[in-house]
């Protein structure tokens, strides 16, 4: 693993969110990289929940400041960064006053989904892929967790398909049981399609489910693992008919051998 560099893109991770297998998984595979030497970046939302002054966050001035836009409106990217305690990794939060202030993640205190999640998903993606470029940053494996991050390999592979610091690049998505239920808004695929991304490679978000999320993540990866014992029925049986090398789910206990294979794996090189 010496000088590899993954670069991870999450929808959360520990310490900065509660402990789920995403958060937990977001944090224990970067730091398996780190500890046998390889180069690792984390990406995450900065959701108005995470508490800035104790976790010491701060903005990264030189990163901030571009514009991205979100269905014809220019959204302002804010890039802020902290540190792991304990552990020589640095988080990136990708962050934005309309999609990301609120005092919430992903739902209201009624655990209906935000409204503008499908936005907030576009927003991160192209956040990150702008900031990595900013970075100059050139990474061997981009590994994704959780539905949020999950529009990031359509981007890389179709918005940002001529983008050279990618070039080499090759997408590893991580699927889960935990998602969400019904659907994002109807007009997702709409929204995507305003980038230029033809409409047959998004037919599934004509109905944003959590699962078509997923195929599209899926379809435009080039490995997948699967991140918990049980997945949604329909998510599975995709991934028997997919021509990307699957690894099955690993447990706590036993993953970091097997993704460490994974990654040096000879489709990810």
């Amino acid at each position: 693993m010496k000088d590899k560099r993954i670069l991870y893109v999450s929808s959360e991770v520990i310490p900065y969110l509660p402990e789920t297998e995403i958060s937990s998984m977001s944090f224990e595979a970067p730091r398996m990289v780190n500890s046998k030497g390889g180069q690792i970046r984390i990406f995450m939302p900065r959701y108005g929940n995470i508490n800035e002054r104790r976790h010491q966050l701060h903005e990264v001035i030189r990163l901030s400041g571009m514009n991205l836009v979100i269905n014809d409106l220019d959204m302002p990217l804010i890039i802020k960064v902290a540190s792991i305690p304990k552990e020589r990794m640095q988080v990136y939060f990708i962050d934005n006053e309309d999609y990301f202030k609120r005092k919430a993640t992903l739902t209201d205190e009624d655990g209906n989904l935000f409204p503008d999640n499908d936005e907030r998903a576009i927003f991160f993606a192209k956040g990150v892929i702008e900031t990595v470029k900013k970075l100059n940053w050139s990474p061997d494996v981009i590994h994704v967790h959780g539905w949020l991050a999950s529009l990031l390999p359509l981007y890389l592979k179709h918005y940002y398909a001529n983008e050279p610091l990618f070039g080499q690049s090759k997408i590893v998505t991580s699927v889960y049981e935990r998602g969400y239920e019904g659907t994002l808004d109807m007009n997702m695929m709409e929204k995507v399609k305003f980038d230029g991304i033809g409409e047959e490679k998004v037919k599934d978000l004509a109905t944003p489910t959590y699962s078509n999320l997923m195929k599209v993540a899926i379809d435009n990866s080039d490995a997948v693992i699967v991140g918990s014992a049980e997945i949604p029925e329909d998510l599975s049986k995709h991934l028997e008919n997919v021509d990307q090398p699957v690894l099955d789910y690993k447990n706590p206990d036993e993953f970091a051998d097997a993704y460490e294979a994974f990654y040096q794996s000879e489709v990810l090189v």
